[in-house]
């Protein structure tokens, strides 16, 4: 069915965190967006839950505060108007249960507010559990009168033991249909378009296996440091919080083979195949298949920028990787033997996600007497952000009489609007419409811990020592060593001849 055949109800969206930097960034943008383009159901209505003790008024100017840097083209008066019309500033402190009692009173006992009722968990994960009881101990889970979800953001536990601890405490709450764990990364526009791109195209189909393709690269970068996030990420790391979680979700629909429909349940299904497909890594191969590395000072953007040791709050001894790089194998039909490269690190020299697939060589030589002798690749390349592309680099002659070649990219770029345009504004109303295609099942999430878990454990053993990197860089060239040939390379641009 398609999205715009759904019918979509009005609903209460209840924030909890709605006053942190999740909210500030994207949740109160994004939606404000939905209400400038009249997506939003007309009596839906938003309740922003905070510990802050501010009056309704002072929260509609640190609304305004939130929107003013993110709205396209500037605040439109009248839609910012009616956004503010559907808003509501709830005070309440979460181990507090008499708070809980309260948010039922005006949810259910208020015409004004739908029954249907979405809570958005934009919380510190060590906060999930005790929401989530406090919400079903007081009945806004049941579904007596319209429906009830739950929408949590990563990282889905701190391994694999410790997500399937909050799976159980979720399902003692929830049945899976009211779970969303959101991972903003499936909703940009160019990652959808990888399943368009793969299976609406007769031509590359034929092309998509290891008989043609030589490797995949899944990159990453950031020019920004961890910010204000020095407690979590010092003990989260690059592993965790990007490859696990959003790399790997690209790493599957590159992978996948193709689902038997566009419902949610068959591409999660096909999703869950290529994680299980992965060769298990032991412990004695971590070093052949991770890489890890901290960023020390160096020039950002014509600026200097400190090491992560120098980060506040930092202790002088963590090795906590800033940069981590994967090589896996998916041991089915289709992937036997291609090399999938996955990496992300913080303070590098470009900020940008793409997908770089790169072919083999023709197999017979015919311009073996000729400068043609050593050709180069031919790639497919996929921009994710902050340039959503797709290109494809081959291999034309240069006019004259010599045989010298040069590259040319065939270029589907998506242009401008897509990059206005943010990922969780269609998720949003994708929970309204109760959609779960762009949605994590956990058995995704499970698998996927599966993957990257004795990475970690043997990262958690050698505490004493890790590669460094200097700020601004691509990285230690010291991953070079993962790759399995002399030719093979990081694909770092978009543009042609970006060799390392």
């Amino acid at each position: 069915m398609n999205k715009r055949d759904i019918i979509v109800e009005p609903c209460t969206y209840a924030i909890f965190g709605a006053t942190g930097n999740l909210s500030r960034l994207k949740l109160m943008p994004a939606l404000y967006h939905l209400e400038l383009e009249k997506k939003l159901p007309e009596s839906t209505k938003i309740i922003a839950l905070g510990r802050k003790h501010i009056s309704q008024e002072e929260w509609l100017d640190t609304l305004r505060e939130m929107i003013e840097s993110k709205a396209r083209g500037g605040i439109n008066e009248s839609a910012f108007e009616q956004f503010c019309n559907r808003m509501h500033y709830f005070q309440g402190d979460l181990k507090d249960k008499e708070m809980y009692q309260q948010l039922k009173h005006l949810i259910e006992n208020h015409d004004d507010y739908p029954s249907n009722s979405a809570f958005y968990m934009a919380l510190q994960p060590t906060q999930f559990g005790t929401v989530v009881d406090s919400l079903s101990d007081v009945g806004l889970f049941t579904e007596n009168h319209g429906w009830r979800r739950l929408i949590i953001e990563k990282p889905f536990g701190y391994d694999q033991d410790s997500a399937q601890l909050l799976e159980k405490r979720l399902h003692k709450r929830l049945d899976e249909k009211q779970i969303y764990r959101i991972d903003h990364y499936l909703g940009k526009a160019t990652v959808q378009n990888i399943l368009v791109f793969r299976f609406a195209n007769v031509m590359m189909e034929p092309l998509w296996n290891r008989n043609y393709i030589d490797h995949v690269q899944i990159t990453h970068s950031e020019t920004l440091g961890i910010e204000t996030r020095e407690e979590y990420y010092d003990k989260s790391g690059a592993l965790r919080d990007m490859i696990q979680s959003h790399l790997m979700q690209m790493l599957t629909l590159v992978a996948m083979e193709p689902p038997s429909s566009l419902e949610a349940e068959a591409l999660r299904d096909e999703k869950v195949k290529v994680l299980k497909s992965i060769r298990p890594i032991p412990q004695n191969a971590v070093h052949a298949h991770a890489f890890r590395a901290q960023y020390t000072g160096g020039m950002v953007n014509g600026k200097h920028v400190g090491g992560y040791l120098e980060q506040k709050g930092i202790p002088t001894t963590s090795t906590t990787e800033t940069y981590a790089a994967l090589k896996l194998y998916i041991d089915n039909w289709r992937w036997r033997g291609v090399p999938f490269f996955l990496r992300t690190g913080k303070r590098m020299a470009e900020a940008r996600s793409t997908i770089s697939i790169r072919f083999k060589q023709p197999p017979q030589h015919l311009f073996r007497d000729t400068h043609l002798e050593q050709m180069k690749p031919d790639w497919v390349l996929l921009g994710i952000q902050p340039y959503e592309c797709l290109k494809i680099e081959m291999q034309v002659k240069e006019p004259g009489q010599t045989m010298h070649t040069r590259t040319i990219s065939l270029d589907a770029s998506l242009g401008s609007v897509a990059q206005e345009y943010d990922a969780y504004e269609d998720l949003l109303l994708d929970i309204i419409r109760g959609d779960q295609s762009q949605f994590l099942r956990f058995d995704e999430v499970n698998s996927a811990w599966g993957v990257v878990d004795p990475i970690l454990r043997v990262w958690a053993m050698e505490r004493e020592y890790i590669h460094t990197y200097p700020a601004g860089t691509w990285g230690p060239r010291a991953t070079q060593r993962m790759f399995d040939k002399e030719d093979q390379y990081w694909r770092h641009s978009l543009e042609p001849d970006s060799k390392e």
